[in-house]
């Protein structure tokens, strides 16, 4: 009798977590996050039709026409998580990057102007990246957190120290 307590007590827990945050599932040791997750309630990320369309002149550095964040999400701080995208490059060691801005879509911060900081995750990693260049998308596992972050191409809103990067499979 108490071990089936337990057992109703665990599942109505995990159906209590998973309605809170439905797009949000653990596997395998670590939380799958979506970009939609980083964004606080009632916020909206910029529609993918719209991404090369966002006007930009050649001699303006792309990060001044960075769209204000709405504020970040503390729900991760500290977690294990695995979220996709793509690498912009920072730091190397050798011919791995070391250290990198993790985007949502091809080009941010390089050829359109970058995502609000809440739509942006500077990595590092101890072991450096063979990346196969901009437009490989990546699967990118390790403890997240809140981190404000100023860089030359962008406001960075979160932090990832990576345990594992490997190329994106759906």
């Amino acid at each position: 009798m108490v071990k089936r307590l337990l057992q109703r007590r665990a599942l109505l827990a995990g159906m209590a977590a998973s309605t809170l945050v439905p797009s949000v599932a653990q596997a395998e040791g670590y939380i799958d996050l979506e970009w939609e997750d980083l964004l606080p309630e009632d916020a909206s990320t910029i529609p993918n039709a719209l991404r090369d369309l966002l006007p930009h002149d050649e001699q303006m550095p792309l990060s001044s026409q960075q769209p204000v964040s709405s504020g970040v999400r503390t729900d991760w701080n500290g977690e294990i998580v695995r979220i996709p995208g793509f690498i912009v490059p920072i730091d190397y060691k050798g011919t791995g990057v070391t250290a990198f801005i993790l985007v949502p879509y091809v080009g941010a911060c390089v050829h359109v102007p970058p995502p609000p900081a809440n739509q942006l995750v500077f990595v590092t990693t101890p072991t450096p990246y063979e990346s196969d260049g901009l437009f490989e998308p990546v699967n990118v596992i390790g403890m997240f957190g809140v981190s404000s972050l100023s860089t030359h191409l962008a406001e960075i809103g979160y932090g990832l120290s990576a345990d594992e990067i490997v190329p994106y499979r759906a």
